[in-house]
């Protein structure tokens, strides 16, 4: 079944969540330790991810993230989220707080990494689920920590990455192989690397970074670079005509 693998991931979130809903009851030095040392892991992991590109992607990744944030600004998804952070936040004790800022930060760093793309397309193109298992496994109990420190909030992300690698396993799925391209898979990683280095100095507070609005910039990517793939065999069919 090409869809159990991003079902699994889902609910080994979920899991890991429910964990670590029962663990927060710890001192808030403890904590803001903790989340600070995330801030400072996570930075380095984004620019791990950004620098896997190879040095002449560069411009297609400076492009998408423009581009990207323009539409994101435009369609101000910053903003959309944080109203849906203050209604979610109703719905819970008072003292969780941060819903909106601990959803997108799981969201990034479940979403953005090469085993959820790479384990979507194997389980799209092969009915395979090994990478998303063990992804699973890794999420978990990463899941637990989050929501030790940022609270219910990471359970909200379990809704966008179900809708992330299902979609991208019913497309490989039903699409082929075409998708599985090494260059867009690590140009949409290195995108992906960037936010999650603005999530690490929004959690550190060296300086408000609209993270949100730079997301279009992760399909941007995907779709400058399958043109540059593409494009210009395409452009020849068609001139040929």
């Amino acid at each position: 079944m090409f869809l159990l693998g991003p079902i699994v991931n889902t609910i080994a979130i979920l899991f890991g969540t429910l964990i670590g809903a029962r663990l927060q009851d710890m001192p808030e030095r403890v904590k803001t330790t903790v989340l600070q040392g995330l801030g400072l892991f996570v930075i380095p992991l984004g620019l791990s991810m950004v620098l896997s590109a190879p040095g002449g992607d560069v411009i297609y990744i400076m492009i998408s993230v423009v581009l990207g944030g323009v539409l994101g600004a435009w369609w101000n998804i910053e903003s959309m989220l944080e109203r849906f952070g203050v209604w979610c936040q109703s719905k819970f004790p008072s003292g969780e707080n941060r819903i909106g800022e601990a959803f997108v930060f799981a969201s990034l760093v479940y979403g953005v990494g090469s085993m959820a793309i790479l384990g979507a397309l194997q389980s799209g193109l092969r009915g395979q689920n090994t990478i998303l298992y063990t992804k699973s496994l890794l999420d978990g109990f990463s899941g637990i920590i989050f929501t030790t420190v940022m609270g219910p909030g990471v359970a909200l992300s379990a809704i966008p990455i179900l809708i992330y690698e299902g979609g991208i396993a019913t497309i490989a799925h039903f699409f082929g192989a075409d998708l599985h391209s090494v260059p867009i898979t690590t140009d949409v990683t290195a995108v992906g690397g960037i936010l999650i280095m603005g999530i690490g100095v929004n959690i550190l507070e060296i300086k408000r970074i609209q993270v949100a609005n730079l997301l279009p910039g992760m399909l941007v990517v995907a779709v400058v670079r399958w043109l540059s793939i593409h494009g210009v065999a395409m452009l020849s069919g068609f001139i040929h005509l």
